[in-house]
């Protein structure tokens, strides 16, 4: 057997969603100026995911549609998926996880945009909808808001950003988007080999749950360390919505999944759901991951003991 020779890697970070993105593409038959290229589109595609889905600017155009309530809206292809998708996760959880729940993350004060530093107070908006409140055409790729709801696709845009990324980099043999922690392996790394990944331990930041060999697939992690509540610093962002409070039978749930926004959304959902249920969730889907409970304890779905190091 021949040794894998190490190759060149091109490596570039920007911030985009209130999170350092870092994209590193392997050089094996590919020049510098060419990665530059791909990668700086890869960037667009999370500026562009932002400009339709925040909910931090009120010229976005998932906040557009508070002000056009109870008329169909026409909506981009981004918005429209990104919105088919967490209803999608919505049915399957019977609505633990929420995309109509913006109006409750407004109130714990997650409403202040990362750049401006500005707060986003809608007050047009309902404080008790639901996602039973949106409906789609699917023919007239129209969103429907029967009540003026905050949606927050905060669970399903920077996967979907990801993988967009993902698709201006496909043609290169090996590249890695890491997008503060959500991350897409493409093919391999530098060495010829899988992308080694490491699970960030909950209680330590420093100190890592473990690792997990990727390619071609997508890690994420929700965890209740990430974001504290600025009114409220018992809370976290995970919010149950009809307890309107955090969820708090899990610190940790990491998912593996094909695609960025998969993993993402499901990772928050099984958070949210705590141990049994959100183990239940992950293995009717056909995902692997790990659930790290307060006590530390911690349950895995089906296969995914198996691929950690």
């Amino acid at each position: 057997m021949q040794a894998v020779n190490k190759q060149e890697v091109f490596t570039k970070a920007s911030i985009y969603m209130d999170t350092t993105v870092t994209i590193q593409v392997v050089l094996r038959d590919s020049n510098i100026r060419s990665a530059s290229q791909a990668v700086q589109r890869a960037f667009l595609a999370f500026r562009h995911v932002e400009q339709v889905c925040s909910r931090f600017s009120s010229d976005s155009e998932v906040m557009q549609l508070i002000k056009k309530a109870g008329t169909p809206q026409p909506a981009s292809d981004t918005l429209f998926e990104a919105v088919r998708f967490a209803l999608a996760v919505a049915k399957e959880t019977n609505g633990a996880f929420d995309p109509a729940i913006g109006g409750l993350m407004e109130d714990y004060g997650f409403n202040r945009h990362y750049l401006t530093r500005k707060r986003q107070h809608s007050d047009l908006a309902e404080k008790d909808g639901a996602y039973t409140d949106i409906e789609l055409d699917e023919a007239a790729r129209t969103i429907l808001l029967k009540k003026p709801l905050i949606l927050d696709l905060g669970a399903v845009a920077k996967g979907l950003a990801i993988d967009l990324a993902a698709m201006e980099l496909n043609k290169f043999e090996g590249f890695l988007i890491n997008a503060g922690g959500d991350i897409y392996a493409g093919g391999l790394n530098e060495h010829g080999e899988k992308w080694k990944v490491g699970i960030q331990d909950p209680a330590e930041k420093d100190k890592l749950a473990g690792t997990i060999e990727l390619s071609n697939k997508a890690i994420c992690t929700s965890g209740s360390y990430a974001r504290r509540s600025p009114v409220n610093a018992a809370e976290h962002h995970l919010m149950h919505p009809s307890l309107k409070k955090s969820a708090g039978s899990l610190v940790s749930c990491t998912v593996l999944a094909p695609f960025a926004m998969m993993a993402d959304a499901f990772s928050a959902a099984a958070f949210i759901l705590g141990p049994d249920n959100g183990k239940a969730l992950l293995e009717r889907a056909g995902l692997q991951g790990m659930l790290i409970e307060p006590s530390f304890h911690t349950a895995f779905s089906k296969g995914m003991e198996e691929v950690l190091g």
